[in-house]
């Protein structure tokens, strides 16, 4: 298994409080240090609420205690936007990666919008 595998975690459906243990245990129990965060995949997390909310705090505690950190990858907007809300990724310094496509109706990354001088206002 490679490095990067042994330490991904993927992270599926609601999270209920009952999965907080078992997560950080996992958490706590992949390899830390210098060059090996552990990732959490929480892409295929259905729900955004202060539950998850509160097992990604947990999970990143798991993680100090055990000397490391923890990364998140792939997390959806709601997600994202309710720890920036809550202040969990400034607080933590969370590392958030994302994969994929742009988000619908959004360009591509240095595509520029030009605007016409005859263009209504939004």
């Amino acid at each position: 298994m490679a490095d990067s595998e042994a330490n991904l975690i993927l992270i599926e459906g609601p999270l209920r409080a009952g999965d907080v243990p078992r997560l950080c245990a996992r958490v706590a129990a992949a390899r830390h240090g210098p060059g090996h965060d552990v990732i959490c995949d929480v892409g295929a997390v259905t729900t955004a609420d202060l539950t998850t909310v509160d097992a990604v705090a947990r999970l990143h505690l798991a993680a100090r205690r055990a000397g490391g950190r923890i990364r998140l990858r792939n997390p959806t907007p709601a997600l994202l936007a309710l720890l920036g809300l809550v202040g969990l990724t400034e607080l933590l310094g969370l590392v958030v990666e994302m994969q994929g496509h742009p988000e619908q109706r959004e360009p591509p990354l240095g595509v520029e919008e030009a605007v016409e001088a005859g263009d209504a206002p939004l």
